[in-house]
C-alpha cells in the first residue's frame, strides 16, 4: 500500500501569471481609477509580446505568454471600459447630492437581512435587507437619467425579503453614495414596498421552495442547530443566532456557513461516487455531476466564492468527460480570469479573495506538507487532516486580519475537530432539502441525522471561542493585512533557515517566560476580591454582583443579545445565580436572557411592576417557563440578602396603571427597578434607564442616595438631573455603552457633570469589562467589543 498522500503535488503554472495580472489590474482600476487597469493591461500585453518573440522552442513559456497577452488586452479594453462606465455613471453624481429617485431594476442576488441588536422597545433581529440590482431605467428628482449601472437597495425586510433573482421591480427612495470600491454606482434607501414586481424565473421559484422547505424541516430541531444547518448547506444564515455566529467567528469556522468550493466538492463528489458505484461511464457521470452542479449553484445563489468554485468544478468535470487528467491550479487560474473579466467587482470582494487564497493554499502547500509529514511517519489520513487546515489558515490569515481586525489562534485546531462531520452534515442537509417538499417524512429523517453533526460543530465553536487567547486584536485594513503577511514571511524564513529559527525560538521562549506566569499563575481577570463587574455587552446593560460564595453572583440585566453576557459570566467563573434581575423590559436589557442559563443554575427572575412592551414580557415569561424558573416582582422597600451582598429596592417609585407609551420609551425607562447594593467595596447604586421624572421621584422620596459607585442611568444619556447625580456623589461612575452607537451616548453634558463632582468615569466602549474591587478600586479587562451591527 502506498504511503503517499492522495493530494497531488504537481501543478501546471501556465495560467497563473495571466490570472494575477487580470486580478491586479481590476483591483487597481477599482481602487485608483480605470486608467490604471488600462496601464497594467497594456504593460502585461507588451511583456507577453516580448516573451512570445523570444520563446521559440519553449512551448510552456509560449503558452504562458499567449495567455498573458490575451488577458492583458481584455483587461486594457472591455474590463477597464466597464470600470470607467461605473465610475462616470450619472447616477453616481446624483447619489453624491442625496437626491430622490425612482428606479426600475432587476434583482441580481437574494436579499440579505441586516441583523441588529435590540434596543428600547425594538426587538432584536433583521429590520432591513440589502440587495444588489441592475438598473433598467432611472428618474432622479423627476428627470430621466441615462444609466445601466448596478445599485444597492436598502429596503424594509417585511416587504422585500421574498424577492428572487431575476425579478424586475420599481423602487423609490433617496440616493446615497456607495461606500465600497466596486461597480456599485449608488445606494437607494427605500421606505415602501416594491412596485409592480415581475415574475421570477421558474428555476428561482423552485429553488426558493427548496430553501423554505429546509427551514421548515429544521423547526423540529433545537434553535441553534436549526439555524446552523441551512447555513452549512445553503450558506443561509438568516436563522443563525447571533451568539453562534460570534462563536464561529472567534473560533475561525465562519467559512463553514459561507458556501464555497468545499460544499460543491462534497455534493458533486457524492454524486460521482454514487454513479461510479453504479458502474456508469465517465462522460455520463460528468454530465450528471454537471447537472447537479448547476442546480446547486441556483439553489445557493451567485456568491463570489460559489461562482469561483463552480467554474473550477465545471473545468474539472469537462476534463473528466474528455478523459483528460485535470489539475486544480489551472482550473483556479481559469476561474479567476473568467470571473474577474465578467465582473471586475470580484477583484475587491473579500469572499472571493478568501476563496481563491484558501484554494491556492490547499493546492500548493497542503500536498507538500502532507507528503513531508508522511515521510516522518505520520499516517496519510492524519497528515492531510493536519496539513489542509494549517495551509488554509496561513494563506488566508492576512486577508482575515485586514478584514476583521483580529486573528483566531484556535482556527487550525477547531477546523481539525470540525472536519470529520462537515461532509456528512452537508450531504444529509442536501438530501433533506431535495426530498423535503415531496417526501416530508424522509426529509425529517435526514434532518434528525444531521442534528448531531450540527451540535458537534456548535460545541467545537463554543469551546474554541472560550479558549484563553482564542482571538487576538490586530490592525485592520491594508496595514493589518500587510503586517500579517510580513509575519508569515518571517515564519517561512524561520522554517528554512536555522539562524532565523533559533532567533524565533529565543523570542518565543522569552515571551512565554514573561507572559505565561502573569496570565496563568496570576491571571489578570477576574481581579481578586471583585464586588461588581459591568460587563461589556455593547449598547446595553449587564451587571454582576458578587456574593461571599465563590461562583455565586446576582446578575442585573442581560444585554441586547445572547452571547456577550454569557462570555462575561464564564470569564468570572459564575455558575450559580440566586437572582436574575431585569430592571425593565427594553430589548437592550433582556436580549441575552437565554444565554445566562447556559450551564448555570438560576434561582428566580425578578422584575419590577412594568409589563411593557408586551412582546418582551411574553418572551421573558416564556423563557422562565421553559427553564422552570419562577418570576417574582420587586417593590420599593424590599431587602434581599446573601452572604457578602445585600440589595435594597429603591424604585420604581411610581408606575402609572394606564399610560400612553412615549415614542422614545421614556415611560418604560422610568419604570426601571432601582437597586442599592451593599458590598465590601461600598454602596453601589444601580439605576437601570431612569430618566428625569423617575430621578425626581427618587430625590423626593429617598433621604439618602449616596453611593460610592453609580451605574450611570440610561447609558449616560443627557436625561440625567445634575441634582440627582450630586445627591449620589459617586467616587466611581460606570457607563455601559456600545462603541460607535448612533444614539449619542454617553452625553458630554452628563460626563462633564460627573467630572465636576469628582467622579472617576469608566466606559465599557473604552475599557471593556470593568470591575470594582474592595476599596473602590477599578480594574479593566481592556478588550471592548466592536461597533454594533447595523
Amino acid at each position: 500500500m502506498s504511503t503517499q498522500p492522495i493530494l497531488d503535488t504537481r501543478q501546471d503554472m501556465r495560467l497563473v501569471p495571466a490570472a494575477m495580472a487580470c486580478w491586479l489590474a481590476a483591483l487597481a482600476g477599482l481602487l485608483l481609477g480605470w486608467w490604471t487597469a488600462v496601464a497594467i493591461g497594456l504593460a502585461s500585453a507588451i511583456l507577453a509580446g516580448l516573451v512570445l518573440w523570444r520563446a521559440r522552442g519553449r512551448p510552456r513559456a509560449r503558452d504562458t505568454a499567449a495567455a498573458l497577452l490575451i488577458l492583458g488586452l481584455l483587461t486594457a479594453g472591455p474590463l477597464a471600459w466597464r470600470i470607467r462606465d461605473a465610475q462616470r455613471d450619472e447616477l453616481r453624481v446624483s447619489a453624491d447630492q442625496g437626491l430622490p429617485a425612482a428606479l426600475r431594476v432587476v434583482v441580481a442576488e437574494r436579499p440579505k437581512p441586516v441583523r441588529s441588536a435590540g434596543y428600547a422597545d425594538r426587538q432584536a433581529g433583521a429590520r432591513s435587507v440589502v440587495l444588489t440590482a441592475d438598473v433598467r431605467t432611472a428618474s432622479v428628482d423627476g428627470r430621466p437619467v441615462p444609466t445601466s449601472g448596478r445599485v444597492l437597495l436598502l429596503a424594509p425586510v417585511a416587504q422585500w425579503a421574498s424577492l428572487l433573482p431575476g425579478q424586475e421591480v420599481a423602487a423609490t427612495g433617496r440616493l446615497m453614495p456607495p461606500r465600497g470600491s466596486d461597480l456599485t454606482v449608488a445606494v437607494l434607501s427605500v421606505r415602501g414596498p416594491p412596485g409592480a414586481p415581475g415574475p421570477a424565473p421558474w428555476w428561482q421559484q423552485a429553488a426558493a421552495v427548496l430553501r423554505t422547505g429546509l427551514h421548515d424541516l429544521c423547526q423540529v430541531l433545537p434553535e441553534e442547530p436549526a439555524g446552523l444547518l441551512p447555513g452549512l448547506v445553503l450558506g443561509d444564515t438568516s436563522a443563525l443566532s447571533p451568539r453562534v455566529e460570534q462563536e464561529f467567528t472567534a473560533a475561525g469556522l465562519t467559512h463553514l456557513t459561507a458556501v464555497s468550493g468545499g460544499n460543491l466538492a462534497v455534493v458533486c463528489g457524492a454524486v460521482l461516487l454514487l454513479l461510479r458505484l453504479l458502474r456508469l461511464g465517465p462522460r455520463l457521470s460528468a454530465a450528471a455531476a454537471g447537472a447537479c452542479l448547476a442546480g446547486f449553484l441556483v439553489l445557493v445563489g451567485p456568491e463570489p466564492s460559489v461562482l469561483r468554485a463552480g467554474v473550477m468544478a465545471a473545468v474539472a468535470l469537462l476534463a473528466l468527460a474528455l478523459g483528460r487528467r485535470g489539475s486544480a491550479l489551472p482550473a483556479l487560474a481559469f476561474a479567476v480570469c473568467v470571473l474577474v473579466v465578467a465582473d471586475p467587482a470580484m477583484a475587491t470582494d473579500f469572499g472571493f479573495a478568501l476563496s481563491v487564497c484558501a484554494t491556492g493554499g490547499l493546492v500548493l502547500l497542503a500536498p507538500r506538507w502532507a507528503s513531508a509529514l508522511v515521510r516522518r511517519g505520520v499516517p496519510p489520513g492524519f497528515a492531510e487532516g493536519l496539513a489542509v487546515p494549517l495551509a488554509a489558515f496561513l494563506v488566508t490569515a492576512p486577508v482575515l486580519a485586514g478584514m476583521a481586525g483580529s486573528v483566531s489562534l484556535v482556527s487550525v485546531l477547531t477546523n481539525v475537530l470540525a472536519a470529520p462531520v462537515v461532509a456528512p452534515a452537508t450531504v444529509l442537509g442536501v438530501l433533506a432539502t431535495v426530498t423535503g417538499p415531496w417526501w416530508p417524512g424522509a426529509g425529517n429523517v435526514f434532518v434528525h441525522l444531521a442534528d448531531p453533526e450540527a451540535r458537534w460543530l456548535i460545541t467545537v465553536a463554543r469551546y474554541g471561542a472560550r479558549a484563553p487567547g482564542a482571538v487576538i486584536a490586530w490592525p485592520g485594513g491594508w496595514v493589518g493585512g500587510l503586517l500579517a503577511a510580513g509575519v508569515l514571511v518571517v515564519l517561512a524564513l524561520a522554517v528554512r533557515h536555522r539562524r532565523v529559527r533559533v532567533l524565533m525560538a529565543l523570542l518565543v521562549v522569552g515571551g512565554l517566560l514573561v507572559f505565561v506566569p502573569v496570565r496563568v499563575l496570576a491571571p489578570a481577570w477576574p481581579p481578586r476580591n471583585w464586588a461588581m463587574v459591568e460587563c461589556d455587552v455593547g449598547q446595553g446593560d449587564a451587571v454582576v454582583l458578587a456574593t461571599a460564595d465563590p461562583g455565586r453572583a446576582v446578575v442585573v440585566d442581560t444585554g441586547p443579545e445572547p452571547g456577550p453576557v454569557d462570555e462575561c459570566l464564564h470569564r468570572l467563573g459564575v455558575d450559580r445565580i440566586p437572582l436574575l434581575v431585569l430592571s425593565h423590559l427594553h430589548a437592550d436589557h433582556i436580549g441575552g436572557l437565554a444565554s445566562v442559563f447556559d450551564g448555570r443554575a438560576v434561582g428566580a427572575i425578578a422584575l419590577g411592576p412594568g409589563r411593557s412592551p408586551a412582546w418582551a414580557w411574553r418572551q421573558v415569561a416564556a423563557e422562565a417557563a421553559r427553564q422552570a424558573v419562577p418570576l417574582v416582582e420587586l417593590n420599593p422597600g424590599e431587602r434581599l440578602d446573601w452572604p457578602g451582598l445585600a440589595l435594597d429596592v429603591l424604585g420604581p417609585r411610581y408606575v402609572p396603571a394606564r399610560a400612553v407609551e412615549q415614542p422614545d420609551g421614556t415611560t418604560i425607562n422610568n419604570s426601571s427597578v432601582v437597586l442599592r447594593a451593599n458590598t465590601p467595596a461600598g454602596r453601589i447604586l444601580l439605576t437601570g434607564d431612569v430618566e428625569l421624572a423617575a430621578q425626581s421621584d427618587l430625590l423626593a422620596d429617598i433621604g439618602d442616595l449616596r453611593a460610592e459607585v453609580l451605574k450611570v442611568p440610561h447609558h449616560g444619556s443627557r436625561y440625567s438631573l445634575p441634582a440627582f447625580l450630586a445627591a449620589v456623589a459617586p467616587r466611581v461612575a460606570m457607563v455601559s455603552v456600545g462603541a460607535g452607537n448612533s444614539y449619542g451616548h454617553p452625553s458630554k453634558s452628563t460626563l462633564d457633570t460627573l467630572a465636576a463632582l469628582g467622579a472617576r468615569v469608566t466606559r465599557t466602549d473604552v475599557d471593556g469589562d470593568t470591575a470594582v474591587v474592595a476599596g473602590t478600586a477599578i480594574a479593566r479587562r481592556g478588550e471592548p467589543r466592536g461597533p454594533p451591527r447595523r
